[in-house]
């Protein structure tokens, strides 16, 4: 058998996808790559992704947004409210290895799809739960959208003119790190499950995810005491409709990401707008609405704006710098920052972790080692005796901490 021809890795496990977007998706299918068997469970009239495609790419049956995430997948077209749907998926629940979905907090409980209801049908289910900023908290109901919580990630304000509006990925980062975060809570849990036969509950949020991924800037921020500053000249998506970026206000900056042309108008009194239709003049007409929105919201102050925006519906949000990052009352409600002693560093705050484990939580028990710190030990681990560490050490093969 060729290597092609082998089955994956992961082969014989049954992962039950009930995700959308993109995170979930994404992370779905690289179990699938992997070999495993992914069930997309999706909404009799397709799931959103498939009538929703990024930069209008359309294609013959399936839009590209869609092709690109689901890959590796049979899909599976049922409805979840209807009792006899439900009983479809819990048939499935059974005799499946990995539950992943996306739904707005709570949403699984009133579907009847929480962790409690279906580990009380498979203990060893290994049930993944993905969400913007965390099962519960001060943000919990706040739209996980990539813009936005790029913006709040503090990264933005790393990048671009001293002085300028702050300028987001050219990816959708926070949904693609978000999918990785998952992936590998997938698979450490199914490692614990390997080891003992129990499954458990798996939490991963974007917010965790964007802000751990930063692991080297924000240290420098929390233990070097170092701010961000931008230089005037910069260090180095044109796939969402108008207006999707960061704009300057009276006394800062905000992100909007692609609100109804109508109702942005009618919030920000800009007339013009209410006769455009969102998904024609919001792709021909980008530099007009951008521009028009930008001289709008000049006139009052970033406060004023995100208010606004949420009484209408409109996804905005702030733009951090990384004191605002650290000190947001959900990064404190999540725990998303730890504190530990170093043995030389003394104490240190940093980025913790962007899973949660119900079971075998994650934890730090030893800090950055020095050079060669643990070679001795390691060595002897490896079954060699004290005069082949030392010769080893005399040739210099290897070396420790003076």
């Amino acid at each position: 058998m060729s290597t092609r021809d082998k089955p994956g890795i992961l082969a014989g496990y049954r992962v039950l996808d009930c995700s959308i977007a993109m995170a979930g998706p994404f992370a779905a299918q690289r179990l699938g790559d992997l070999g495993a068997d992914v069930v997309k469970v999706e909404p009799v009239t397709g799931e959103w992704q498939r009538h929703a495609a990024a930069g209008g790419a359309g294609g013959n049956r399936i839009n590209v947004s869609f092709l690109s995430l689901n890959r590796n997948k049979r899909s599976l077209a049922v409805d979840l409210k209807d009792p006899a749907g439900k009983d479809v998926l819990r048939r499935l629940v059974a005799d499946a290895d990995v539950f992943l979905q996306n739904y707005r907090p709570g949403v699984a409980a009133r579907l009847g799809v929480d962790y409690a209801s279906l580990a009380a049908i498979n203990p060893s289910l290994v049930y993944v739960s993905i969400s913007g900023y965390g099962e519960d908290g001060p943000y919990a109901q706040r739209p996980g959208q990539d813009l936005l919580l790029q913006a709040m990630s503090g990264a933005m304000l790393s990048t671009g003119h001293a002085g300028e509006a702050p300028r987001a990925a050219g990816q959708y980062l926070v949904d693609a790190v978000t999918a990785s975060t998952a992936f590998e809570g997938v698979l450490a849990a199914l490692l614990h499950r390997e080891r003992t036969g129990v499954g458990q509950l798996v939490t991963v949020n974007m917010l965790d995810a964007i802000t751990t991924l930063q692991m080297q800037e924000l240290s420098v921020h929390t233990v070097g005491s170092l701010d961000q500053s931008r230089s005037e000249e910069p260090h180095a998506h044109v796939y969402i409709r108008a207006p999707y970026g960061a704009f300057r206000t009276a006394d800062g900056f905000i992100v909007l990401a692609f609100p109804s042309l109508r109702t942005l108008g009618e919030t920000i009194g800009e007339e013009s707008f209410l006769s455009m239709e969102d998904e024609k003049h919001g792709w021909t007409h980008r530099d007009e609405i951008f521009a028009r929105t930008a001289a709008r919201l000049l006139n009052r102050s970033s406060l004023h704006w995100l208010d606004a925006f949420r009484a209408a519906g409109i996804w905005a949000g702030p733009v951090y710098g990384y004191a605002d990052l650290v000190d947001d009352p959900q990064i404190r409600h999540n725990g998303t920052f730890v504190t530990y002693d170093h043995p030389t560093e003394g104490r240190v705050k940093v980025p913790g972790f962007p899973y949660k484990f119900s079971a075998t939580p994650p934890r730090i028990h030893r800090g950055a080692p020095l050079t060669g710190e643990h070679t001795r030990e390691i060595l002897g681990e490896a079954g060699l005796d004290d005069a082949a560490i030392e010769a080893l050490f005399t040739s210099g093969t290897v070396a420790e901490t003076s």
